[in-house]
């Protein structure tokens, strides 16, 4: 007995001693002089409590129930922030709390920094069941005040002509304008070993998360939750980061859901340092856009659910998989414009249910978009190589758009198992029949009218489309037309193809070729009896 006595005692030693050491390394909020009444500015609480707990060699920050209000929280080096279930930091309405930038981020305006800040620093992270609240529909005007966007398009070009966006219309889909608001909520760059995880963010006035010029990222279990009617408020920016995973996300936001793009602070590969690009000494140090993985997300967006490109750096070697994006302006977008090479990128698993939204959105509800084409007089387009599609179950109310150009032809593009369904939707004689491409140069090709085929590529070589089946829904106007419209290609294999015209094109083809080389159709039908093949200038 008195030995099983002394195994009690010393097990309550060990908890004890276990408690606290917890205890020296938890720094609540409350001991600093937060208060959690919804009211009160913590600021410098919330930032004397992340100091401290840094200066003790690191822990975590405790966010006990209650709304805080805050502006910027610079995160440090080895520190945890932790909310717990019914902790709410809430973005402050004024700017002037939100810490001042030393340089504007992307020539963009933007001044000051959002909710949370880290830079240069490692192992970090933000978790807990607790909510962030980004305050941003507070810095918006309403719908009768749209965000039209900059000079992007020019309603010559457009199927509507004058119609389209006529002044003084109310978008019920916004974008709103705004007259100032903070940058982006969350802002992590040139960090290592950093970990978001399980926490709810919401109403974000700008981007929401920011990975920047980092290494060793985790997002996992997070909801971002924001209004669907502000612009840019997209959801995770993954901008020159490698080995990052994004997983079991919830993601409901007005732009982009998902990004991953070559923006980036560093110097590009092989590029000779100057005193504006000095080598980074923590976080990505490569320069570029490297193995991300990005899983078991549902993402709902008025632009693009997952879109990759734009930046000058390289990107590849991306993996997205068993996805579900509904509600969506576009699907998928892979974007090549500003002489950066995309390559490697898998999508798999996938169910896609998107449509037309009004107001100034980028994208006409294309369930997948490839594009590579300059953005600028004197720019020269990326190139797009090594693009594959598996498994992806699409409804939409266009068709799948691959759009090279003779400067910059994407290759090795393959779509494998795919099934698309194209139905006509509220809007689709106000903004339908119509190619959108923007950025772009020059204005004729921002936003212009084409004919929708079910699937479109030009300037293309080594597409290989294998098990496709299209179908078509009913009332679907005119400018619907071919099942497949293929051009300017070389090498491309369609097998296992079912497909027909639009139904109220019957007279037209389930696939057309013009000007082309090395074509192989195999195993290809249509179900109601229409034409299955043209080839114009095709060897």
């Amino acid at each position: 007995m008195k030995n099983y006595q002394k195994i009690i005692a010393f097990g309550i030693i060990l908890l004890l001693i276990g408690s606290c050491s917890r205890l020296r390394t938890s720094f609540n909020i409350l001991d600093y002089g937060a208060k959690g009444d919804g009211t009160t500015m913590n600021t410098k609480a919330i930032n004397e409590a992340v100091r401290k707990c840094n200066e003790k060699g690191g822990g975590t920050v405790l966010v006990p129930p209650g709304k805080f209000v805050t502006g910027t929280i610079v995160l440090l080096s080895n520190v945890n922030l932790s909310l717990d279930p019914g902790a709410v930091l809430i973005g402050s309405n004024d700017t002037l709390d939100y810490l001042k930038m030393s340089t504007t981020l992307f020539n963009e305006g933007y001044t000051r920094f959002g909710m949370f800040y880290a830079g240069d620093t490692k192992n970090i992270s933000i978790s807990g069941q607790g909510e962030i609240n980004g305050n941003g529909t507070h810095f918006m005007n309403g719908l009768d005040k749209p965000h039209m966007g900059g000079n992007d398009f020019d309603r010559k070009f457009i199927r509507q002509g004058n119609e389209f966006m006529k002044p003084g219309t109310i978008f019920e889909d916004g974008p709103v304008s705004y007259p100032f608001r903070p940058g982006l909520m969350i802002t992590i760059e040139r960090c290592e070993n950093v970990h978001i995880t399980d926490i709810l963010l919401k109403d974000s006035p700008e981007w929401t998360i920011r990975i920047g010029d980092c290494d060793n990222v985790e997002v996992r279990g997070i909801s971002i939750l924001n209004n669907k009617v502000i612009p840019n408020n997209d959801g995770i920016h993954v901008t020159t980061s490698r080995n990052v995973r994004i997983s079991d996300c919830n993601i409901f936001t007005g732009d982009d859901a998902i990004i991953v793009s070559g923006f980036g602070n560093s110097p590009l590969p092989g590029e000779l340092l100057s005193k504006s690009k000095e080598p980074l000494t923590i976080g990505n140090k490569t320069g570029i856009a490297e193995n991300v993985t990005v899983t078991n997300c549902v993402l709902s967006s008025r632009s693009a659910c997952i879109r990759v490109g734009y930046g000058n750096h390289p990107i590849r070697n991306l993996v997205f998989s068993n996805l579900v994006m509904y509600e969506s302006n576009r699907g998928i977008g892979v974007f090549a414009r500003d002489n950066s090479s995309i390559e490697n990128v898998l999508f798999s698993n996938i169910i896609i249910n998107n449509r037309l939204h009004s107001g100034h959105w980028w994208g006409k509800g294309e369930p997948i978009h490839i594009s590579s084409v300059q953005d600028s007089k004197n720019a020269t387009p990326g190139i797009i190589n090594n693009i594959r599609f598996t498994d992806i179950t699409a409804t939409s109310e266009t068709g799948i758009v691959i759009y090279g150009t003779e400067k910059s032809i994407m290759e090795n593009i393959s779509l494998k198992n795919v099934q698309l369904t194209i139905n006509k939707g509220e809007y689709t004689g106000s903004y339908g029949g119509n190619f959108d491409l923007r950025p772009a140069y020059p204005s004729e090709f921002e936003l212009f009218r084409h004919n929708i085929p079910g699937v479109y590529a030009q300037y293309v070589k080594h597409l290989s489309v294998s098990q496709f089946e299209l179908n078509w829904g009913e009332g679907l106007p005119s400018f619907f037309t071919n099942g497949f419209e293929i051009n300017h290609f070389d090498d491309i294999l369609l097998e296992g193809v079912k497909a027909n015209p639009s139904p109220v094109n019957k007279g037209l083809f389930a696939i057309k070729l013009v000007s082309g080389t090395n074509a192989v159709i195999r195993n290809c039908s249509t179900s109601d009896g229409s034409k299955l093949l043209s080839k114009e200038i095709v060897k």
